[in-house]
C-alpha cells in the first residue's frame, strides 16, 4: 500500500478540510503531517459548522483512525479547546485520535515570542497568526524543542530550562507579558493530551502500510507558503509540499501514491507577501463577500484576486500532483467575465515562471473567459454544469496539464461533485 497525499496549491485556505472529510470513508487512517493551530480547516455537514486546527479532518468519520504526525507542532491549550468543543457537540475522540511522540510542543512563551518578534519587525511584519508556530519550529531546528514524548520523561526539568531561555529573549526585546494565565491553560491542555494514545507514529504508519491499511496524509496551509518553495520570507515555518509528508510522517518517498492538489477557482492570501493577481477594487471585494473570505482561525479578511496559473503550474510541478480538486466554484457564479493569469511581465519581459524575488512586482497577463451566470450550489451532477463552467474547467486542465477530479459547489460535504475516479 501507498500513502495518498492531499495538500493546498495556493496560499492556503483552499478547502482541504472539507475534501479530507469527503474522502475519509475510503481510507483507514488520516494523518496530519505538518503545521499547527495556525491552520484552520472548516467543515460543514448536517447543518453544523466545525473548525479544526490541529486534529485531522477525518475525525468525524466512524471507524477511522486519525494521527497527529511528528511534523505537527501542537499547542496543548488550543488542543484542549478543540477537543472540548468537539466532544461538547457529541463527537467522542478517545478511540479515534493518536498523537506522535515526536510532535513538538508549542510552549506558552512561544506565543509571546511570536508577538514580540512581529512587533520588532515593524513595517516588515510577516503577518503571522501569533500562535507561536515560528518560534516553536525555530526551537525544533536549533535542537531546543520539547516533544510530546518528553511529557513522560523528566519534563519539568526540560520545560523550566526552555521557559528560562525564552524569558531571557523576551527581556532582551523589552516585551511585557503575563505568563501565569497562559501557563494555567497550557498545563490543563497537557493533561488533555495525556488522555490520548501517544505513539511512535513512524513505526505505526509504516506497519499499517505493511498490513494493507489505506492512509491519507493531510497537509495544512498551501504550497506557496512552503518554507523552501513559497514566496519567502512571507511563508510558514514548515514544508507544506508533498515531500513534507515523508518527513512529517516518517515514510519513504517510494511509499507516496496519489497526490491530490486543491485550489480555489480564484486566489486568496492572508497576511503580507506578494500576490500578483490581487484585486484592490470592487471585484476583489465581491469575491471576498461571495466566498466569505475571512480566516477560520484569525477572522482576518483575506486578500482576493483572479486565479494565478503561473503559481499553480509551479505548485503542481513541485508536488507531482496526479489529480486536481477545484473548490468554491460557486463563488464565481455572478461574474460576467472571469480572468485567469497565464503569465507575468517583469520589467517588460514575459515569463511563465514564478520569480525568486518577492520584490519583482510581476504584472499579470490575463486571458478572459465568459462567466457561467448560474447557481452552481444547486447542481448535483457534472451533466448539469453550465457550458461556460465546463469550458472554464477544460481551459484549466489544458493549461495545467492535470485532470480535475472533484468540483466543490458549496461548503457542505454534500455539495461535492466527483468527476472521475481519483484512485
Amino acid at each position: 500500500m501507498k500513502v495518498d497525499v492531499l495538500l493546498g496549491l495556493q496560499w492556503g485556505d483552499e478547502g482541504k478540510g472539507k475534501v479530507v472529510d469527503v474522502l475519509s470513508p475510503g481510507y483507514d487512517i488520516i494523518a496530519r503531517f505538518q503545521g499547527g493551530p495556525n491552520a484552520g480547516h472548516t467543515l460543514e455537514f448536517e447543518g453544523q459548522k466545525y473548525v479544526l486546527r490541529s486534529i485531522p479532518s477525518g475525525i468525524f468519520q466512524d471507524g477511522k483512525l486519525n494521527v497527529i504526525g511528528n511534523g505537527v507542532v501542537l499547542d496543548p491549550a488550543l488542543f484542549k479547546e478543540e477537543v472540548d468543543a468537539l466532544e461538547a457537540s457529541g463527537h467522542d475522540l478517545t478511540d479515534r485520535l493518536l498523537i506522535s511522540k515526536k510532535a513538538h510542543l508549542i510552549l506558552p512563551t512561544h506565543r509571546l515570542l511570536d508577538a514580540a518578534y512581529e512587533r520588532k519587525k515593524g513595517n516588515g511584519k510577516i503577518g503571522t497568526t501569533g500562535k507561536g508556530i515560528g518560534p516553536a519550529y525555530t526551537d525544533k531546528i536549533s535542537r531546543n524543542g520539547l516533544r510530546v514524548g518528553d511529557i513522560f520523561h523528566s519534563f519539568s526539568e526540560k520545560y523550566n530550562a526552555a521557559i528560562a531561555r525564552h524569558r531571557g529573549l523576551l527581556q532582551q526585546m523589552d516585551y511585557e507579558y503575563d505568563l501565569e494565565s497562559l501557563e494555567q491553560q497550557w498545563f490543563a491542555g497537557l493533561d488533555c493530551i495525556k488522555r490520548f494514545r501517544v505513539i511512535d507514529s513512524d513505526y505505526f504508519i509504516n506497519k499499517s502500510l505493511d498490513e494493507g491499511k489505506s492512509i491519507l496524509a493531510e497537509g495544512a496551509q498551501g504550497t506557496m507558503l512552503d518554507i523552501d518553495f513559497g514566496s519567502y520570507p512571507f511563508v510558514t515555518s514548515s514544508n507544506t509540499v508533498c515531500a513534507g509528508a515523508c518527513t512529517g510522517l516518517g515514510i519513504p518517498p517510494v511509499k507516496i501514491g496519489n497526490v491530490y492538489g486543491i485550489f480555489k477557482a480564484y486566489c486568496t492570501r492572508v497576511g503580507s507577501g506578494p500576490f500578483p493577481t490581487e484585486l484592490m477594487d470592487e471585484t476583489g471585494e465581491q469575491i471576498r463577500n461571495n466566498g466569505f473570505e475571512y480566516g477560520s482561525v484569525t477572522g482576518r479578511p483575506r486578500r482576493c484576486g483572479w486565479i494565478d496559473l503561473v503559481a499553480l503550474r509551479y505548485a503542481i510541478m513541485i508536488n507531482g500532483v496526479t489529480r486536481l480538486i477545484m473548490m468554491k466554484s460557486d463563488v464565481m457564479d455572478d461574474f460576467d467575465v472571469i480572468k485567469a493569469c497565464t503569465a507575468y511581465k517583469i520589467h517588460g519581459v514575459e515569463t511563465t515562471e514564478f520569480p525568486f524575488e518577492t520584490e519583482a512586482n510581476p504584472e499579470p497577463v490575463y486571458v478572459e473567459l465568459p462567466g457561467w451566470k448560474s447557481d452552481m450550489t444547486k447542481i448535483h451532477d457534472k451533466r448539469e454544469f453550465p457550458k461556460e463552467f465546463s469550458d472554464y474547467a477544460a481551459f484549466l486542465e489544458k493549461m495545467l496539464k492535470v485532470k480535475i477530479g472533484i468540483v466543490s459547489v458549496g461548503p457542505d460535504r454534500a455539495q461535492t461533485i466527483l468527476l472521475d475516479s481519483l484512485r
